[in-house]
């Protein structure tokens, strides 16, 4: 059985075309790598790319897709609602089949030591690949964004993995490292205030006293005149989207604010969805093995 990684970098694009296509275009002409799926988004500029394949081949492409965002994307001209720090803003890779976290932590410093040396952007290592404790949560490392790293990046304890200690003058910096599938889960709110959008968002998020493996913010949606609670869920086995999804309506009404719906960007585990199915519909004794695809391929 043939080995898979999945890699899903995220890009510092999401309203130009025909930069996007560019920047994906080595993963559609890589041999033995899949693109599954890129999803631009105007108000967050921003597009996540899904990418699974040959381990190698898939590093291959990263690089070259790395080498498209830097050469096509001023982080000095970049404006958009979502965090960030650099072109290509954080690229992780994720074990699929045949493949150990240990040989995804490998590829990520490989590809960390290749973008240092070869294109001068700086690279942090996080997630499993982390090399310090502080650096496992990519907030952490993103706080400041692109801006905030022009100084950061002199602190002592804030130099590189890999690359100079100094921001590239227009790709920023990039942050790379191997993890567990996460599930990207956005919720928009039918108001215009970003103080109930942030209110749910640092109600709901681990970090401020919420649920647990959930990361969130909220976001503006200009072009909508809506808000939207962002989230990372980390491990969707532990902290499940219907749970993630009831404690959002729960703080929304204390504001009287609707929700208006939901969305997942990028690919999500089947899994994640069975959950919410079961739960939703009440269904008794359900598991994959319930559903026809599944049954077909065992």
């Amino acid at each position: 059985m043939a080995r898979v990684v999945e890699c899903v970098p995220n890009f510092s694009e999401g309203r130009r075309k025909e930069v996007i296509e560019a920047i994906v275009e080595p993963f559609r002409v890589a041999p033995e790598v899949t693109l599954l799926d890129y999803a631009p988004d105007a108000d967050h500029n921003r597009t996540v790319v899904t990418v699974a394949g040959d381990p190698e081949n898939v590093l291959a492409a990263v690089f070259e897709a790395i080498r498209t965002a830097a050469s096509l994307i001023d982080m000095e001209a970049h404006t958009g609602e979502h965090p960030r720090m650099g072109a290509t803003d954080v690229v992780p890779f994720v074990p699929i089949r045949e493949i150990t976290m240990t040989e995804c932590v490998d590829l990520a410093r490989r590809l960390g030591s290749r973008v240092g040396e070869e294109l001068g952007i700086p690279v942090f290592l996080y997630e499993a690949a982390a090399t310090r404790p502080e650096r496992t949560n990519l907030a952490d490392i993103r706080r400041g964004q692109y801006e905030g790293w022009k100084t950061k990046i002199n602190d002592p304890d804030w130099r590189p993995d890999f690359g100079p200690s100094a921001l590239h003058p227009s790709a920023g910096a990039t942050v790379v490292g191997a993890r567990m599938p996460l599930v990207a889960f956005n919720v928009n709110l039918g108001t215009s205030d970003m103080r109930i959008a942030n209110s749910i968002a640092r109600a709901v998020r681990h970090i401020g006293g919420g649920l647990r493996f959930v990361k969130a913010l909220g976001i503006e949606m200009q072009d909508r005149g809506i808000v939207q609670v962002s989230m990372n869920l980390t491990n969707y086995t532990k902290t499940p989207i219907y749970r993630v999804m009831e404690m959002i309506r729960a703080e929304a009404r204390r504001y009287g604010v609707p929700i208006i719906s939901s969305e997942i960007i990028g690919l999500t585990p089947a899994e994640s969805l069975f959950d919410v199915a079961a739960y939703y519909l009440q269904l008794e004794g359900f598991s994959s093995s319930n559903v026809l695809e599944n049954r077909m391929t065992e």
